[in-house]
């Protein structure tokens, strides 16, 4: 049986807390951040709060196993004075919004063999998909994930406000972006490209231009070159 004490009200620590309720061989106590004078003893703690957070968090700790559960944050970042470890997962998570956590990736971190061990089984109580990251390695996925989530769904938000301006439903699009998400199960990005930028079709991206204010021209012209320089290499 594993102990876990989950710090935190957030979306991570909440959907992580839920997950670990339903897990065979562990017990979790969830408690907020402002309540750390009564935190209970337990095999690991986990600090699921933001990341400018997490080091007077755990400098207040004084459990034996304390991890954190960011993607930009290196281990050391933790203050408490015993063993450190990173418990980090790789997905978004929203309030209302289930997740399947054995879909999720765990990229995992400890000082020593015999923590990293406590966290993979924590990690498989739970989920599937386990990797042994460092914390240069997890500021570079969490980086790539910022890419190929955040700023993904910011050009969701661009098309749709593109939509709306013009009177066409946004629903229109989402066949198209589920069937461009499934292509990297069989294809590389590289190899999935499509669209006027690798094609160089100069008369449509300028007739898209004139379409867009001057914000959306900026990031479509950005778009565009880095498309027609990454084909090339």
């Amino acid at each position: 049986m594993i102990s876990v004490v989950v710090i935190g009200k957030g979306n991570v620590a909440t959907h992580l807390n839920n997950a670990l309720l339903k897990a065979e061989d562990v017990t979790v106590t969830q408690i907020n951040s402002r309540k750390l004078e009564n935190i209970p003893a337990a095999d690991v703690t986990i600090i699921a709060v933001s990341d400018d957070a997490i080091a007077e968090v755990s400098s207040k700790i004084e459990n034996s196993f304390v991890v954190h559960a960011s993607g930009a944050s290196d281990l050391n970042v933790l203050k408490n004075s015993k063993r450190k470890g990173v418990f980090y997962m790789l997905q978004t998570f929203s309030k209302d919004k289930k997740v399947d956590f054995s879909k999720i990736p765990f990229c995992l971190e400890a000082e020593n063999e015999n923590d990293y061990l406590v966290l993979k089984k924590l990690a498989e109580s739970i989920g599937e998909k386990v990797y042994s990251v460092n914390s240069e390695q997890r500021k570079a996925l969490h980086v790539a994930a910022v890419f190929v989530n955040n700023f993904t769904n910011h050009l969701y938000k661009i098309g749709n406000d593109i939509c709306n301006e013009h009177n066409v439903p946004f629903d229109v699009l989402k066949p198209l972006i589920k069937e461009t998400a499934s292509k990297i199960e069989i294809l590389s990005p590289k190899e999935a490209q499509t669209g006027p930028a690798i094609r160089n079709d100069k008369n449509t991206i300028e007739n898209h231009l004139e379409l867009l204010n001057k914000n959306q021209q900026e990031i479509y012209k950005t778009i565009t070159k880095s498309i027609q320089n990454g084909s090339k290499l």
